[in-house]
Formats: C-alpha cells, sequence, structure tokens
C-alpha cells in the first residue's frame, strides 16, 4: 500500500505531532521514534517515510493514525451480518477485492464504504460514478476488508442460488414476438430475473458474446467485450439446468434434449432497442456449455468509414464493389467482424438496377433490397446446394457466407467467370495467403488467377479510451518488438489508463487493422506458378499494399490504439 506524502505532510503539520500519535496507538516505541528523528534532522524528508522505510511501523499502522487526526472513523472490527448484500450488486467482487474496498450501507443520498486506503481519491471518484451519490468513507485493515468482501458477496450469490435451485416454472411469455426483459415483475420466477438480468448486463456493457460454462463445481459466466473474454460471475453448479432450461425455451429448443448441440434465436426488446441473440449449445462433460452472441440490430453501422477503414484500402474496395465479375474474400480469425464488412461493402453497392442474393449461416443482418439464404444442414441445403440453385435465377452480385471446402469454392470461381461478382470469407492469417489456401482446397491454380480480384485480411482492435488516455513514447523495448527505427515526428502515442466510463480497462470500442492485396499481372503469374504466400506478399508490398501490421503502426502513431493492443491482435508473422 502506497500512502501518498501530501497525506504524510497533513498528519505532520496536524494538531498533534504524528510521532506521538503512532506511539500511542501503534507499537512504535520511543527509542525508534528518536532514531528516526535523528536521521530526518540530518537527511531531512518526512518522519512518515523514514519509519516505514526502517520498518519500525507497518505501512496500515500509519493509515491508522492519519486517520484518527484527520477525522476519517476507524473501524477496529466489522460486523458482517449487519451488511445487506444487495448494496454490492452494482459492483464486482473483482473490483472490491484489487482496492480493497466494500459498500457497507446505502441511503437515499449516500454511499457507505469501508476502504483499507481512504486515501485513494481514483477509487472514491470511481464510487461516486457508479452509485450518482455521496460516498462517505469508513477505514479499517486490509485482511478484515477482505474477509468482509468473502463473506458478503459469498452471501449475495447464495441469495441468488436459494432463489433458482431446484425451481420448476412454467414459461407464460409470449415467445412469437420480441420479449422485453425490462417489462419483468416482482412475481416472475427468479430464474427469469436472473437471465434477464445477465443479458440486460451483456447489453449495457456492450458484450458481443455470452458464455455459460459449467464445471465440475460451479457456473463461470464470461463476456467478450471488445474482443475480449472477460470473467462477470461464478454461480453453484446446481443453478446451471433452471438457467439452461430458461435459455432454452427462450430460443424454442427442445428442453429435453441435453445430449445433442442445439441452434436457436431469440428476439428481446430492451428499452425500445431491438437485440437479435443467436443461442448455441454444447454438450460437455459437466453439462451443456452455452454461448449467446448479441446483435443489436438498431445499432449496426454497416457502412466502411465508420468501421475503421480509409486510404487505398476504402479505395480500393469502393473499386472492386463497381466490378462486373470476379471474386473478393475478406479473411481473418472468427469473431474479427468479416461478416460486417462484406455487408458493409453489399450495402454500398445495393442500387435497384443490382439484384444481390446471399447464402449464411445464419443470416446475421437482415438488409432491405437483399434476398437472403439460411443454410439448414438438416434438409441438406449447404453452401454448394444453395449457390448451385441461386446462379440460375442470374444474380448480379453474390455473397457466400463462407467458403469452407473445394465445391463452395470452384462454384464460387466459375460463377464469377460467367459475369456474376462474388463476395465470400475465408480462414487464413493475412491476405497473400489466400491463393495457396483455395489451392491446398483443390482448386486449380488457373481458375484463381482468372477470377481472384482482390483479397482483404482484417483484425479488430480496441480502441483506447478518450476519457483517460495519456500521452507516452516508445521505449527502445517496444522499438525493438515493432521493429521501428524511428518514430514520425508527427506521431501522438497514447497508453491505457482505465476509468469508469471504460469500466477500467483503458479501451472503448474497436476499429479494423486491414491490408487489400489487389491482383495484378505479377501476382496472377506467382498464383499459376503455386508460389508461397511470402513471394506473393512481398510482390503485393511492391505494388503498393499497406500490410497488416504498417496498418496497424499508423494507428499507434495516432493515438488510436496502444502498443500492447497491436502485440495482443497482431501476430509476430504478420510482420512486414
Amino acid at each position: 500500500m502506497t500512502i501518498a506524502n501530501e497525506f504524510i505532510r497533513t498528519a505532520e503539520h496536524g494538531r498533534e505531532k504524528l510521532g506521538e500519535l503512532l506511539i500511542k496507538y501503534t507499537t512504535l516505541t520511543r527509542a525508534q521514534l528518536d532514531d528516526a528523528l535523528e536521521q530526518q534532522r540530518i537527511d531531512g524528508g518526512l518522519i512518515g517515510d523514514i519509519l516505514l522505510k526502517r520498518n519500525f511501523i507497518h505501512p496500515h499502522e500509519l493509515v491508522k493514525v492519519v486517520c484518527l487526526q484527520i477525522g476519517i472513523p476507524y473501524l477496529p472490527d466489522i460486523k458482517i451480518e449487519e451488511i445487506d448484500p444487495g448494496v454490492v450488486k452494482d459492483l464486482s467482487i473483482n473490483y472490491s477485492k484489487h482496492h480493497e474496498v466494500l459498500p457497507c450501507l446505502e441511503t437515499d443520498f449516500s454511499v457507505t464504504v469501508l476502504m483499507s486506503n481512504p486515501f485513494n481519491t481514483n477509487v472514491v471518484n470511481d464510487l461516486t460514478m457508479i452509485f450518482k451519490k455521496e460516498i462517505k468513507i469508513l477505514c479499517t485493515t486490509p485482511l478484515k476488508i477482505q474477509d468482509a468482501i468473502n463473506k458478503v458477496y459469498e452471501k449475495a450469490n447464495r441469495n441468488i442460488v436459494d432463489s433458482i435451485e431446484d425451481e420448476t416454472f412454467e414459461e407464460n411469455l409470449d415467445l412469437e414476438g420480441p420479449i422485453d426483459i425490462l417489462d419483468s415483475t416482482a412475481d416472475e420466477a427468479p430464474v427469469i430475473r436472473f437471465v434477464n438480468s445477465v443479458i440486460f448486463r451483456a447489453v449495457k456493457e456492450r458484450a458481443s458474446d455470452i458464455h455459460i460454462e459449467p464445471y465440475e463445481r460451479e457456473t463461470v459466466y464470461r463476456f467478450r467485450i471488445n474482443g475480449v473474454m472477460t470473467e462477470i460471475l461464478r454461480q453453484p453448479k446446481k443453478t446451471h439446468a433452471a438457467v439452461s432450461s430458461r435459455v432454452k425455451v427462450m430460443a424454442r429448443l427442445d428442453i429435453a434434449e441435453k445430449r445433442l448441440p442445439q441452434d436457436g434465436r431469440i428476439k428481446i426488446k430492451i428499452a425500445g432497442k431491438d437485440i437479435d441473440i443467436r443461442l448455441s449449445t454444447v454438450p460437455i462433460q459437466a453439462g451443456e456449455r452455452i454461448v449467446m452472441r448479441v446483435l443489436e440490430k438498431n445499432n449496426t453501422a454497416l457502412n466502411l468509414e465508420t468501421l475503421g477503414f480509409r486510404g487505398k484500402v476504402l479505395e480500393g474496395l469502393q473499386e472492386l464493389g463497381g466490378r462486373k465479375h470476379g471474386v473478393l474474400y475478406v479473411t481473418g480469425p472468427t469473431g474479427h467482424g468479416k461478416t460486417t464488412t462484406l455487408f458493409a461493402i453489399l450495402d454500398r453497392i445495393k442500387t435497384p438496377d443490382k439484384m444481390i442474393i446471399t447464402v449464411e449461416d445464419p443470416v446475421e443482418y437482415e438488409i432491405p433490397g437483399i434476398s437472403q439464404i439460411q443454410v439448414n444442414h438438416k434438409i441438406e441445403l449447404t453452401f454448394a446446394i444453395a449457390l448451385r440453385s441461386i446462379l440460375r435465377q442470374n444474380p448480379d452480385v453474390v455473397m457466400i457466407g463462407e467458403t469452407r471446402d473445394r465445391e463452395t469454392a470452384e462454384i464460387a470461381i466459375n460463377a464469377s467467370l460467367t459475369g456474376h461478382f462474388v463476395l465470400s470469407t475465408l480462414h487464413t492469417n493475412d491476405a497473400s495467403s489466400a491463393p495457396t489456401r483455395l489451392i491446398d482446397m483443390g482448386v486449380q491454380p488457373f481458375l484463381i488467377s482468372s477470377s481472384l480480384a482482390g483479397v482483404l485480411a482484417q483484425r479488430l482492435i480496441r480502441k483506447l479510451c478518450s476519457a483517460c488516455k495519456v500521452r507516452t513514447t516508445l521505449t527502445d523495448f517496444e522499438k525493438v518488438i515493432l521493429d521501428v527505427d524511428e518514430v514520425p515526428d508527427h506521431a501522438t502515442i497514447f497508453k491505457p489508463v482505465g476509468c469508469p466510463r471504460c469500466s477500467n480497462t483503458g479501451y472503448s470500442g474497436r476499429t479494423v487493422v486491414s491490408e487489400l492485396l489487389l491482383i495484378n499481372d505479377e501476382i496472377r503469374a506467382l498464383i499459376i506458378q503455386k508460389t508461397d504466400s511470402a513471394t506473393i506478399k512481398k510482390a503485393a508490398v511492391r505494388a503498393g499494399m499497406r500490410t497488416l501490421r504498417g496498418d496497424a503502426m499508423d494507428k499507434i502513431y495516432e493515438g488510436i490504439t496502444s502498443v500492447d493492443e497491436i502485440m495482443r491482435a497482431i501476430n509476430a508473422e504478420e510482420a512486414e
């Protein structure tokens, strides 16, 4: 624990000398104090700092004495049984433990909190923003507060468990239309209110996925926020069956079937916003693992500029969108916005004189003016079969959700050769690996070179929170990692800090990092020769392609993201 110098200075100039108070209320002896005063006379400095450096007192003893001197109540013991567990509902246990803070009493106008370091003004500011009330401080020892945190949060969890476990409920909501989860009443089953609260929190925190993972003794709830998994809470295993049944009822799935994977869809409404949730259940050893993908329909920015595309990449995508034939692949890992980018391109080229048909698994965005087909493996409606059928309807533009096999790839390529513009996704690390990936699938190189128009590789990276980011410079170690010799004069480099607005992560929202490989005569010749991806990449860079790493460095220099985020999101093999 660090005691700020200004507080020590305040104490030392208070009504009673700090040294005398320490002798009175701590184990400090007169001889130790005299020894420290002699050192202060010789070397200068604050007596509190000297006592700490000489290990004559414990840091918290100094906190206790300063609190007594400036009038902050100090509690040697905490009456845990008198703390209402409901008061901690807005504060995560991780935050409480990390900062050693525990709300213990809430009134209409104030919240009283226990703290081990009442001089941590950042925590006080956080609590003021969270509770929107006056914060009153009580001080206690770190050991006492950690014990109280464990017991109060355990009691809060037990209250939820007691209301959910062994519960049977009858579903009486109208599942035909969107469910308004804020319209629940106190009379509804606790499991319904609990599931609604988890979904509401996910939407509020802008999570893209909700993961419910059962293990031997407990169920872990995690959100994917800005592409990063974050643990939200843990519940005893005995609550999982009721939660699983409730979620499957909402998606109109078979609640009795727990041995096979199931997929479904939930339409809900929160504060007037339509939220589309895609549900996937998979049986694992400890139970059913549940993943819910959250899509906010009213907030889908299908716009290339808004997604983060700019410069030559944006110009190249606009030029490709005007093509009458050819194939454009978007590559990257799962969950990095490939489908969103494809729909942003479709939304831009969608005009009344163009017929656009998509084949997806599943349909993620519903766009007026575009005919969308959902793959259904139960009736053997695969990508390849659907693609063959829609080509008979003579569309101008075809979008294939994913190129998974040789058959789908060959049909798409042949479609492009017969006068259709085809868009699809492919799983490769970078743009130059796409031709070799298609060759590995079994597609003939001459077909690829004739039909391929371009390959866009992309990653999603977290943007720094504009409210708390601070200026910094690249260290020598970071320059070596990033392979940077000199930083441009115009660079404004920032690093994350963390504040209540960004949930203390230092990041808020995501943007795209991309590279666009446009196929020219040199690259066509390399594809026919089955050249490796590294050679293709060098040829593309000579032709003016800006690589993933280059685009990422631009976003560091512009203060959009941080070095740590780039190292997390962009692999070493993608360096120039």
